[in-house]
Parts: C-alpha cells; structure tokens; sequence
C-alpha cells in the first residue's frame, strides 16, 4: 500500500461529502415535517384521519427502505411519468418519507405524555384546538422528542449510504471506487470515512443537546444541575 496515494486522495472526498451532508440535512428536515404531520394525524380523535395515516405509517415502515430507493428513483418514472432531474433526489425523498413513518410515533407519543390537566386548563381558557397545539401542547411535548428525533438523525446519516445503490456518489461509493484501484486500499478507505461518520455523527449529537437544552430552559427546566450543591430539599433538612 502506498501511504502517499491514500493522502494525496483525501481532496476527492470534499464533493462526495458535501452530498452526504445534503442528503442527511434535506432528508433529517423532510423527515421532521413528515413525522409532524403524520404524529399529528395519527394523535387525531377522528377515524377519517386517524386510520389513512395509520396506514401509510405502517406500510412505510413495514417496506424496504433500498426497495423505496429504487422505487422512487426507478420504477416511478416508469410507472407513473414522474422523473426527478436529479437521483440524490430521489433519495431525499425515499429517506425522508421512511425516517418520518418511524420518528411519527415519536411525536405521537410526546403529545400523548402531555398531562390531561393541561388540557383541561386550555380549555377552560377557551383557546382553540390550535391554539391547544400550539401554545400549550408542542412546547412540552418538543423537548420531550428531542432525544428520539436525536437518534433516529444519526441513523439517518448512517442510512444517507444507501444513496450510493442508486447511482449518487457520496463518501461510501468513493471509498470503495478508491480502494479498488492499484496502489490503494479499500479498508484504509473505509477506515476514513468511518471516521467522517463518527465525526458527523458527534456534530448531529452535539446540535441536538444544545437543542434540547434550550428547549428545556423555555420550560424552566433546569438540565445541567450545578456541580456540588445540593438539592434545596436536602439542603433544608429534607423533605417534609
């Protein structure tokens, strides 16, 4: 193997990175509205509602996400005349739709957690059920979903290599394009770009902490508890 060719590759990754991080970031954001809306619909009272999104959750999540992949990048244009200009499209797409059946149950469980008092206190403020949603239900139920949506990011980062089976270079295909021609090494390869991964993946972690933090602190909720200091119950004797 020689040392030099694998360095003096590196600047070949910038491109592929970038796409990687486009296809993370535009899926991740379609992904959130699409949990919202269907956390939204599934959580709805009514049956008309409730059961189509029911539905579309479940075969989502019951398929493939490589058979999603090709379906909208390859059998669509077929079947229905749809044709994305662009296949990293395509993947935007097929992730999104499939991250958001998953992270649904996330919102639908967080606003399902929102205390029935609450509620009951909004309505007799006689607010609106937008209102509701709004001003009293999301922004408890938010931070509580932070730690999940966190997850199922980083997943998704994980999961932007399976844009590489439909023909999008990202950091995995050039890995293994590299690694495969004379005086390189696949594993070296992939050995970078474990590490861009890791990297990626801290960031994602990184972002959503300081998210929730903040989320927390719109509550009053403290989640850094001060080094040292007791609690105010044992401080004053213990509870009473």
């Amino acid at each position: 193997m020689d040392l030099q060719a694998v360095v003096d590759s590196l600047p070949r990754y910038g491109e592929p990175l970038l796409t990687t991080i486009v296809v993370t970031v535009a899926s991740a954001a379609f992904a959130l509205v699409v949990a919202f809306a269907l956390g939204l619909m599934t959580s709805s009272k009514h049956l008309a509602i409730r059961t189509p999104a029911r539905a579309f959750v479940e075969f989502i999540r019951g398929s493939s996400a490589v058979v999603q992949l090709f379906w909208f990048a390859f059998a669509m244009p077929v079947l229905l005349g749809i044709q994305f200009d662009y296949l990293i499209a395509a993947g935007i797409i097929a992730l999104g739709l499939n991250y958001g059946a998953y992270s649904s149950e996330v919102v639908r469980g967080a606003i399902a957690a929102v205390p029935k008092g609450q509620l009951e206190a909004a309505t007799a403020l006689n607010l609106t059920p937008l209102q509701k949603m709004r001003l009293v239900v999301l922004p408890q139920a938010w931070p509580e979903m932070i730690p999940s949506l966190c997850a199922f990011a980083i997943m998704l980062l994980k999961a932007s290599a399976l844009v590489s089976i439909i023909g999008v270079m990202d950091i995995t295909a050039l890995a293994g394009l590299i690694g495969s021609q004379a005086g390189q090494d696949r594993l070296v390869h992939y050995s970078v770009v474990l590490v861009m991964y890791f990297i990626l993946a801290w960031l994602i972690w990184t972002g959503m902490r300081a998210l929730e933090r903040k989320a927390k602190r719109g509550l009053g909720v403290d989640v850094k508890p001060v080094k040292g200091r007791l609690a105010p119950e044992v401080a004053a004797g213990g509870v009473r």
